[in-house]
């Protein structure tokens, strides 16, 4: 989201095109959230770790834009990192599925209908279609770092696309 904002803001700015990235950016933003919106469906959590979200989110939207300001490369990068970690968990998820420490309930409808997974499908198709996400996103942040990191602007390498 920060960094398809800014890019949004300097597009305008300077009358250029982002090479698809702004699109890019806010597709994996919307994409992060119904990985969230998804995963709030299965946990019911309470009202106080509702609040931990939005504090967390105040938090890391305020550092993250400063970041960015600072540095697209480095951030970017962080989010690469970042991603690789979340692709771990998600195996280790999927490992915890499999041995029957979690249960593998159905997935929910807002993941059914955002993926569009079968009606039969269960919490590790959700998992594992989220790992995917992650991975893409991985891809893409290790990506835009290496352009910048080539002394170019994204707008001169095509974004990566695609989720569905």
């Amino acid at each position: 989201m920060v960094g398809g904002m800014l890019l949004h803001l300097k597009s305008i700015r300077r009358f250029e095109h982002s090479g698809g990235w702004i699109k890019a950016l806010l597709e994996e933003a919307e994409n992060e959230r119904m990985h969230l919106m998804t995963m709030m469906e299965l946990v019911k959590p309470k009202w106080y770790e509702r609040l931990l979200v939005i504090l967390v989110q105040g938090v890391f939207f305020s550092s993250f834009f400063t970041c960015y300001v600072v540095s697209p490369r480095l951030a970017h990068r962080i989010v690469g990192y970042l991603e690789e970690e979340a692709i771990h968990s998600y195996t280790e998820f999927l490992k915890d599925i499999d041995d029957g420490k979690i249960e593998n309930v159905k997935a929910p409808a807002i993941a059914i209908d955002y993926w569009r997974l079968p009606e039969d499908a269960t919490l590790k198709d959700v998992v594992t279609v989220i790992r995917a996400d992650e991975a893409h996103h991985r891809d893409v942040n290790h990506f835009a770092s290496d352009i910048r990191n080539q002394g170019k602007e994204l707008r001169e390498a095509a974004a990566p696309i695609g989720y569905h």
